[in-house]
Order: structure tokens, then sequence, then C-alpha cells
């Protein structure tokens, strides 16, 4: 079921276009906002949360699934209780001609929760959970360290999650908040001088064929 919404009044609309042609409003954002909470809450405690009649609800429900705002639904697992204890972050460092193989490989290693590309010094992140250290140690030495497109590994355990949301949104500012301007350009400190700063580095030339290939 699809939906075509009209232009939103001054003020309550939301940038963001989806395929069908929806408007994203602000009613689409409070949907949005009610099921990060509770994906399994019915259309009618929908509806009341939300402020909206019970078909209208359904309505815009449907058409953010339809256009693929909302991908999928699933279950959050405690971690520490199935028995993952364990996790840590793993950068690596990839043969630039070697993208190919790295991503085949790693697509075989169920452990691994995420994985991204990244600027800096290392070429990719990687998020494992394990049941403990000895486990992690034995995927980078043992595993990682065997592919031939992974030229060097450095890990970092993960002490303590402090915040992790399903997703943000939009309309996740406070009201009132004007949208954060990107800070005014520094002068150069003088030379020999540290910057204290993180600095990012360029993609190495090879990565653009993993783009390729997705």
């Amino acid at each position: 079921m699809t939906e075509m919404s009209g232009s939103p009044s001054p003020g309550t609309g939301v940038p963001g276009r989806i395929g069908i042609g929806l408007q994203l409003d602000s009613t689409h954002m409070k949907i949005l906002e009610v099921l990060r909470e509770n994906g399994r809450i019915s259309v009618a405690a929908l509806a009341e949360r939300v402020g909206i009649s019970r078909a209208s609800a359904y309505t815009r429900f449907e058409a953010l699934r339809a256009d693929g705002v909302i991908k999928r639904f699933t279950a959050e697992v405690d971690h520490l209780r199935a028995g993952l204890g364990i996790t840590a972050l793993v950068f690596v460092t990839v043969r630039q001609q070697m993208w190919k193989q790295f991503r085949a490989q790693l697509a075989q290693m169920p452990e691994v929760e995420y994985c991204a590309i990244t600027t800096g010094q290392h070429d990719a992140m990687i998020q494992v959970r394990m049941a403990d250290v000895a486990a992690v140690h034995a995927l980078v030495t043992e595993r990682l360290a065997s592919i031939p497109a992974v030229k060097a590994t450095e890990t970092v355990f993960i002490l303590d999650e402090v915040l992790k949301r399903p997703y943000v949104l939009p309309s996740d500012r406070r009201p009132g908040q004007a949208p954060r301007r990107p800070p005014a350009a520094e002068p150069p400190p003088p030379p020999n001088v540290p910057l204290g700063k993180m600095r990012f580095v360029g993609a190495a030339e090879g990565r653009a064929d993993m783009h390729k290939d997705t």
C-alpha cells in the first residue's frame, strides 16, 4: 500500500524524499520514533501514540515499508546473556590489489558483526563479538592473519558500550535547536607544533575496486 502526501506545512516538514514520491513529514518521523522504541507495537497503539487515526497510521506505516524506509524488523539480542561477552574492534590494513579476496574471506566469518571501509591509518574496521579474549586472539592471529589480502591488524577491546541506538533520525534534534554549522576554518599552526587532532587521510588507490564489486 502506498500513499502520496502533499507538501508539508511550513515548519513541520523534514527534508527527505523516498522513492514512491512520499514526502517525509513530522508524522512519519513520529511513527519511526515510536517504532524505534517498540517494533512490535500494534497499529492501534501506534496511532494513539502519534495522535492520528488508525487508518492513517496503517497507510503511512505500509508506505514506509513499501518504499524501504523501514527495511525489516528483527530481534535485539543481549550479547552477554547469549554468551558473547567480549566485543573488539579490529582495524585492518588491506593489500590494495586484493580487495576482492578480502571481501570474500570476510563473508565466511560469522563472528564478524560489522565491517566498514575507513580513512586514516587503516583501511577497514571490523567489529566482532566472541566468548572470551582467547577466541578474539585466535580469530585475529590465525584466521585473519592467514588471509593473504590482510597486511596488518590492530585490535582494540571495548570496555563498555555507553550508547547504542537502533538508528538516528533528523527529528532527534531538540525542538528549536538550529542545525549545526561546520566550524570556521582554523589558521594553520606554526611550524613544528603538533596539531593534537585527528588527521583524516584520503582512501588509498585500490579501494575503488571494492565499490565496483558491490
